[in-house]
């Protein structure tokens, strides 16, 4: 799926829309942003059946589940309450650190891949407005909170479990944070962090969440129910519709399927391409461009890119990406073409597909948990470099859930500035909807990305880069907040690359 919002009649908006309206409203810190959070942060999940409540066994699948289930978009008239009290009777007696390991580890494996890319793009329009964040849900902090830390929300207004000992009792420690109550949490928020609630902005689905828009001088009703788009209709409020991330179809099993057999066909045919030569970088070279072009045409996904001479030139040089899935991989080779390689972690060695293809390719693999032996296998790179052989690299150091730019390690930034070459940012975006997080499936869109121009290093104090790589850092967050316009005509066409 791309980020967009979907048409709509009446007051619907598009999500670039609302994005300008932040971008030309009130700013600075006394400017609150309430966002609700199942329904319109994150798509909500649907209940188990009977016979899935059945099969299910064990007291931890049964927690898991109901931290799951439970997050929801609007709820019918008494559901909450149902809500309130199943969970209130089967957490009763566990620990909260128990519930808030069993949240991080949902949201871990399950929660991140239902949140809007939309609402991502908007959180973060609000947090370049200088807005104080604030996610306001009826849920418990188990369900939230994990979730909330990634999309950057500093401050979090939920149901509160109350607890004796670090135990749960059972009960509800003051008043749950629905309909008025949530309304009321924010009011009293307001109040004590002097926030202006008459220039403030708030998102919500459910007509619960009535009250809190009402607050506000900017409410905007994302997917709304019948009756929230009934009220919004009435007053005249911007209504925004997220798509959500569609589960696996056969669709994308085929396409997945057609994939590998496109990167494997072409890995094949690029090394017999070269193989005459006895070369083995030109076969390498050949390897990638093939495999690359191979699993684009495939799988029918669509590269959009922007800077793409400076993919070209200056060579040799070390690329940095910011990284949320396997298929940077193949973003990566498309947008690269030859002469390159790349700096990977040593788990990918166990890796069936790019384990094989990326010792071919010459990568370095390394061992994050062994630091002296990080830097003393680094340290062939740079001659690697001077050699005239490009080398990429995820300064993240892993794939995020979700496109929020991680803190970048020092490694790349030191590795050229040994080698006396230029750092070049490559942007992605969308990568992580074509192919979640740890997921090989791989689904239909478009990737963007934005090559951006080199940075010189030469000056940088090899004793203190980090103000300075906090910067590079910073071009890959305000490149993602603010796109730029795809070239028309790539200046260097990839194989398998096709326009917007």
């Amino acid at each position: 799926m791309t980020a967009s919002a979907t048409a709509d009649s009446g007051a619907t908006h598009t999500l670039d829309e609302a994005i300008a309206a932040v971008r030309s409203g009130p700013q600075g810190p006394r400017i609150p942003a309430v966002f609700d959070f199942g329904g319109t942060v994150v798509h909500g999940f649907t209940p188990d059946s009977a016979l899935g409540r059945l099969l299910r066994r064990g007291n931890r699948a049964d927690l898991t589940a109901s931290l799951r289930n439970t997050i929801r978009g609007s709820r019918a008239e008494g559901e909450y309450e149902r809500f309130l009290q199943r969970v209130m009777h089967l957490w009763a007696g566990h620990t909260e650190s128990e519930l808030t390991e069993l949240g991080a580890e949902l949201f871990r494996d399950t929660i991140h891949g239902h949140l809007y890319p939309e609402a991502w793009r908007l959180i973060r329009a609000h947090e370049a407005a200088g807005h104080t964040l604030v996610l306001a849900t009826s849920l418990s902090a188990f369900q939230v909170r994990p979730a909330a830390t990634e999309l950057g929300f500093q401050h979090v207004l939920f149901t509160r479990m109350a607890a004796r000992e670090g135990v749960l009792t059972g009960h509800v420690e003051g008043k749950p944070l629905w309909r008025n109550g949530k309304a009321d949490a924010v009011r009293r928020f307001a109040a004590e962090h002097d926030l202006d609630l008459s220039q403030g902005y708030a998102y919500a689905d459910a007509a619960p969440d009535i009250p809190l828009l009402e607050l506000v001088a900017h409410p905007t009703a994302v997917n709304p129910g019948p009756r929230m788009s009934m009220r919004a209709a009435e007053q005249d409020w911007p209504i925004l519709r997220f798509r959500p991330r569609d589960d696996v179809g056969p669709r994308d099993i085929a396409r997945t399927a057609a994939g590998f057999a496109g990167l494997f066909g072409g890995a094949t045919a690029g090394v017999a391409t070269a193989a005459a030569t006895r070369d083995r970088r030109r076969m390498a070279d050949s390897m990638i461009t093939h495999a690359a072009g191979g699993t684009l045409g495939a799988t029918g996904v669509h590269m959009r890119i922007t800077g793409a001479e400076y993919a070209r030139a200056p060579r040799p040089a070390v690329f940095v990406f910011n990284h949320q899935s396997q298929f940077d991989m193949v973003v990566l080779a498309a947008v690269l073409g030859s002469g390159f390689t790349g700096i990977v972690k040593k788990e990918v060695t166990s890796n069936p597909v790019f384990g094989p293809l990326l010792r071919f390719a010459g990568a370095t693999f390394i061992d994050r948990s062994d630091t002296v032996g990080t830097r003393a296998a680094l340290a062939p790179v740079v001659e690697t470099l001077k050699s005239g052989l490009s080398i990429v690299i995820a300064p993240e150091g892993t794939r995020s859930l979700t496109p929020r730019v991680g803190p970048f390690k020092k490694g790349a930034f030191h590795i050229a500035a040994q080698a006396e070459v230029p750092i070049i940012p490559v942007v992605i975006r969308n990568a992580g909807e074509i192919a979640w997080r740890n997921s090989a499936v791989v689904r239909g869109g478009a990737v963007d990305v934005a090559v951006l121009p080199p940075i010189d290093v030469s000056s940088w104090n090899p004793a203190d880069m980090t103000a300075e790589i906090e910067r590079v850092r910073q071009l890959f967050v305000s490149t993602l907040l603010d796109w730029p316009v795809p070239d028309e005509q790539p200046a260097h066409p990839v194989r398998g690359l096709t326009g917007p």
